[in-house]
């Protein structure tokens, strides 16, 4: 099933692969695309933890949704969706909570909340977990990879997300997979890269 991804990361990546189990906060446009993209590499188990029901407004920039599933948790049909390649799936219905008893190799952030951003940075230090961190606004995105390094580097004002555009979206969400793959892997340092397309492309990258 995986022979063309195999032809990349080799037998024993591979196989590291099928003994990984990640934890994905958010099931909307971001988590989307991190739980589409991670449900297809092989993983042994997702974690989805979403709150949130679907309305007609998420569907243009969440992939996995349709006008029909209006009404249903995001969790509960992202875990549909993604489950077809055979990765386990399980759905965690409310708020992320760092006292959650999980024994995961990775977090990945599709929160677009700045509050619970430091909530998941104090559950990764507890637990020695890295996590990757994404994020979308307008014409321009952020993503990154924190092991050691606080997410109180980003230490801003709170402020409301004003718009997102699904290609960006699609884009971050897959820079995100990727960092996370690579990491499962061992084989990503911290970094954080700012992309930005007001203009001409632009991007910046940063190392802790």
């Amino acid at each position: 099933m995986y022979r063309r991804q195999i032809e990349v990361l080799g037998e024993n990546n591979q196989l590291l692969l099928s003994q990984k189990k990640v934890l994905i906060v958010g099931c909307g446009g971001l988590g989307n695309i991190i739980a589409t993209t991670l449900g297809c590499i092989g993983l042994e188990k997702i974690y989805l933890v979403d709150y949130d029901e679907i309305e007609i407004h998420n569907i243009h920039r969440q992939f996995q949704f349709r006008r029909d599933d209006v009404g249903k948790k995001k969790a509960d049909v992202l875990a549909e969706r993604i489950g077809r390649c055979g990765t386990e799936v399980e759905v965690i219905h409310g708020y992320f909570d760092e006292n959650m008893d999980l024994n995961v190799d990775v977090i990945f952030d599709a929160t677009d909340n700045f509050e619970v951003r430091k909530k998941i940075d104090l559950f990764s230090k507890k637990r020695d977990i890295p996590w990757i961190y994404a994020s979308v606004e307008e014409w321009h995105g952020q993503v990154g990879v924190f092991k050691t390094t606080s997410f109180e580097i980003f230490a801003t004002k709170k402020h409301e997300v004003k718009g997102q555009l699904p290609p960006m979206v699609n884009l971050i969400g897959s820079l995100s997979s990727m960092l996370g793959l690579k990491t499962l892997i061992n084989q990503q340092d911290e970094i954080l890269y700012y992309i930005d397309f007001r203009e001409d492309l632009d991007i910046k990258k940063f190392r802790f």
